[in-house]
Parts: structure tokens; C-alpha cells; sequence
């Protein structure tokens, strides 16, 4: 969580920093115009990228498949274009990375990866937790905090 604070404080810095730089290589009016320009792609590569998302998604729905990849490119599709609405050319090129098609699908294979680890982790985790609290030795008693909480009981239906 310290980690994004800092990025949440450091971020703007270096994108005022880059700003300046920039506006006093080129000048203030292009760099503003730079700035626009990168907003106005980004609305429209927003879109574009967008609508056909969402078709791809909604062909494969008509298929009866789950549009899994194509959730996952719309989700760096919205944060691209956010990026790139945003002012500052750090974000431009971050945003830049999540709407050119080839580098987006990089990513989503890099995210499909991470998640995969990380659901192998909690299997693992999971897994050895019910081993430690599974059933003891024979003849052993088990603890409080070791046993289930089952309810035993009976029921009738009654029409």
C-alpha cells in the first residue's frame, strides 16, 4: 500500500516535471497543444477501441463462449483512455501501451499470467491449511479451533 502512496504522490511530480521540460524545448503553446491533441486521440481511440471490444465480446457471448479476453482488453481499453485524457505525456505513453492492439494483448496475457500464479498460491495456501486442520491421528482429540462447525440435527418436511 506504500507503494501507491508514493506512486499517488510521485506521479504528478514527474508529470509537471516532464511538462516543464518539454514546454521549454518546444514552447508553452505547443506543449498545450500537444497536451490537447493527445486528450482528443484518446477519446477517439477510446471509442474506436471500445466498440469493437464490445462486438468481439458480443459475438462470442452469441456463441455461448465466455468473451474473457475480450473483458480483460476492454478493462486496459477504459484505463488507456483515461490515461490518455489525463494531461501529462507519462500517462500518454502508459495509455498509449493499453490501446495499440499488440502491446494491450502483451498485457493481457502478462495479467492472465499473474492471475493464474496468484490463484496456484491461494490453491496452495488452501490446500495446506486443510491439511494442517484435517483429521488427526486416530485415537487423537482435536481441538476446538481444529474441528468444523457442523450442526447435527434432524429435519421433518411437513406438506
Amino acid at each position: 500500500m506504500r507503494v501507491f502512496l508514493l506512486l499517488f504522490l510521485l506521479f504528478p511530480i514527474l508529470e509537471l516535471a516532464v511538462l516543464i521540460k518539454v514546454g521549454g524545448a518546444i514552447g508553452v503553446l505547443p506543449t498545450l497543444l500537444l497536451v490537447i491533441a493527445t486528450a482528443i486521440l484518446g477519446s477517439v481511440l477510446l471509442r474506436v477501441a471500445g466498440v469493437a471490444t464490445a462486438w468481439r465480446a458480443r459475438e462470442k457471448l452469441a456463441r455461448g463462449e465466455l468473451p474473457e479476453q475480450e473483458m480483460l482488453e476492454g478493462l486496459l481499453i477504459a484505463v488507456g483512455g483515461g490515461l490518455l485524457l489525463l494531461p501529462g505525456f507519462i500517462s500518454d505513453i502508459f495509455g498509449l501501451f493499453c490501446l495499440i492492439p499488440f502491446t494491450r494483448r502483451l498485457l493481457v496475457a502478462k495479467l492472465r499470467q499473474r492471475a493464474a500464479e496468484q490463484a496456484m498460491r491461494q490453491r496452495a495456501f488452501a490446500d495446506d491449511l486443510a491439511a494442517r486442520s484435517g483429521p488427526a491421528r486416530p485415537g487423537a482429540k482435536q481441538s476446538n479451533a481444529a474441528r468444523p462447525n457442523v450442526l447435527e440435527g434432524e429435519y421433518e418436511r411437513r406438506d
